[in-house]
């Protein structure tokens, strides 16, 4: 039962950033659109610099008290506050439901709390509101290495690479699962 759950929230997180794809760009802002394309064709050097482009646009709430509840969270989690953090992230949802950061950054501070269900819920939900969020991408297909779900973890490690074909962890992590995933041969 519980390895069908997680195959059907794979299949509706990949299924929604292929569905959702066209419309971020009319949600998103054009720069952050652009700074995407770049990111796809840039060499590694490049690649760096504009995934921290990217990741400073996704901070931007676009609400003082929004970005102020998602600093409170970051410097709780810097701290190990980890309690603490959550409290700010579930604020930060509370106030803000459409700000992707917010769901990103309370996943994580689940995953630090060992709660992988919550966890995995806000990053489906940070998904659906920003499905090139590459780094909440990368979140599921960790929870999915972690739980022993191979195919599931190679496949969005290959959606991250498809955004961010540099992205230092990707590249090990499918050489890692490919046997695991996709077989040997013999």
């Amino acid at each position: 039962m519980r390895n069908q759950f997680l195959k059907l929230t794979v299949a509706a997180i990949l299924l929604a950033t292929v569905i959702f794809q066209p419309t971020v760009a009319a949600a998103g802002s054009e720069q952050l659109d652009e700074l995407i394309l770049q990111l796809r064709d840039a060499d590694p050097e490049e690649a760096m610099r504009l995934s921290r482009e990217i990741e400073l646009e996704w901070q931007k709430s676009g609400s003082a008290s929004a970005d102020l509840l998602l600093k409170r969270g970051r410097d709780a989690m810097e701290r190990g506050e980890t309690d603490a953090a959550l409290g700010h992230f579930t604020a930060l949802v509370d106030h803000a439901p459409g700000f992707a950061e917010g769901w990103h950054m309370r996943a994580g501070a689940y995953f630090h709390m060992g709660l992988i269900g919550p966890a995995l819920g806000d990053l489906e939900k940070t998904l659906a509101l920003n499905p090139q969020h590459y780094q909440a991408i990368l979140g599921l297909a960790s929870l999915f290495e972690m739980i022993e779900r191979s195919e599931e973890a190679y496949d969005a490690y290959l959606q991250v690479k498809a955004i961010h074909p540099h992205h230092p962890d990707v590249t090990e992590a499918l050489e890692r699962l490919e046997p695991l995933a996709r077989g040997q041969e013999l």
